[in-house]
């Protein structure tokens, strides 16, 4: 500390960062490229070792002092030197190895788009049943993208109980809003980029024509009688004359 010019009532932060860095072989084994063992003190650079030379290397001047120390101990640079590219090297394998049957467990993903009905209607956006779990997930109305600013919300990746992932993204749209809403979600681990769409449209038109006589409904002489059918359809019913009715329904599905 008095090389710091500090004094021992302060309070300092000391780091270590141990590292190195191999190259794949044609028999899938890691070659030795580069070490790292390099120390800092209060965030800044203070010591690291130099593997190619096997000595410490000192980038300021309060640093000078531990470096011809550590130099003058040969055992000492013969361990970190033999560290880097010997141990340091296995534990990258094992590694690597761990990551590469952890990729080799992905797991394709589905998704739904659908819609809650309440004030307004709640889009919602649900990628699910995917593994690893980084995931990129886009809502766009009549193809912009929408943010938190439009009022989009995110649940997060959140784990399943398969040890696959999901994740909820939701915008709170307008009854009246016409727009085509779609959902994009890209999951680069299996190469999945689906998009789905929704928007509220007629799916469907299907006409019939019934005849008979008399009236359709009691009472009704002549003009136009609109008969609004709630449970699946909305239908028209144009009353054209005593003796015969024209049925238009046309089917209106929230998808």
């Amino acid at each position: 500390m008095e090389r710091m010019r500090q004094n021992d009532s302060d309070l300092h932060v000391l780091q270590r960062m141990v590292g190195c860095e191999g190259e794949t072989q044609p028999n899938s084994t890691l070659r030795f490229v580069r070490g790292v063992d390099m120390y800092g003190y209060d965030g800044d650079d203070f010591l690291s070792f130099d593997d190619k030379f096997g000595v410490w290397v000192a980038p300021i001047q309060e640093a000078e002092l531990t470096k011809r120390k550590w130099d003058s101990v040969q055992v000492l640079k013969e361990y970190t030197k033999g560290y880097l590219e010997n141990e340091c090297i296995v534990w990258l394998s094992k590694f690597v190895n761990y990551g590469q049957k952890q990729l080799k467990k992905k797991s394709p993903l589905e998704v739904f788009v659908f819609a809650k009905v309440q004030t307004n209607v709640v889009l919602t956006c649900l990628a699910t049943g995917f593994y690893p779990k980084d995931v990129a997930v886009t809502i766009r109305r009549n193809e912009r993208v929408l943010t938190a600013d439009d009022g989009l919300t995110s649940s997060g990746v959140l784990p399943n109980n398969d040890e696959t992932f999901q994740r909820r993204d939701h915008v709170e749209i307008l009854k009246s809003d016409l727009s085509k809403f779609s959902c994009e979600v890209v999951h680069e681990a299996t190469s999945v980029n689906e998009v789905k769409t929704w928007g509220k449209k007629a799916t469907g038109v299907r006409m019939s024509k019934s005849w008979g006589p008399g009236p359709l409904i009691g009472g009704a002489v002549g003009g136009v009688v609109v008969v609004v059918a709630v449970v699946v359809a909305v239908g028209l019913i144009f009353y054209l004359s005593k003796s015969s009715v024209l049925l238009c329904v046309i089917i209106v599905e929230w998808s």
